[in-house]
């Protein structure tokens, strides 16, 4: 199901990348993390960062490490997660959904809601910086 709402910046969904897309762009399910603020002239529209459990061979300056707590569910399971911010990507609303974590006792689905910290965050935007040439940047960020 997809979202309807600009999520949170640093909300972790999940994406549909295997419909619209051909490689070597993203071409399947995965987690991503919310970059961009709600943009009222952008309506439906969100911008994402990737997740990956595999870390990234090179390791560049647009790739970091961040510890996922709880951790997400079966296949993303792991704290450990890889930010591939040289694939920072608009996607549309039909493509996202809030990451299912079970039922509840009434069979109501369970969703996640939270968001990544401060110092993640800071991370991320570091990565993004360094994945457009704007590393010098960073020495900015707050």
């Amino acid at each position: 199901m997809a979202i309807h709402e600009h999520p949170a910046l640093g909300t972790i969904l999940m994406c549909n990348f295997d419909q619209g897309f051909k490689a070597p762009e993203m071409v399947k399910r995965r987690a991503v993390v919310v970059v961009s603020p709600k943009i009222s002239v952008r309506a439906g529209l969100c911008t994402v960062v990737p997740l990956s459990t595999t870390a990234p061979m090179p390791r560049m300056p647009y790739h970091c490490e961040i510890d996922i707590d709880p951790e997400l569910p079966p296949p993303f399971e792991g704290k450990r997660k890889w930010v591939k911010a040289d694939m920072i990507c608009a996607v549309g609303f039909h493509r996202l959904d809030f990451v299912r974590l079970g039922k509840d006792f009434s069979g109501q689905r369970i969703y996640r809601h939270d968001t990544l910290s401060a110092s993640d965050m800071y991370l991320i935007r570091k990565c993004i910086l360094a994945s457009l040439g704007l590393a010098s940047l960073t020495k900015h960020l707050t």
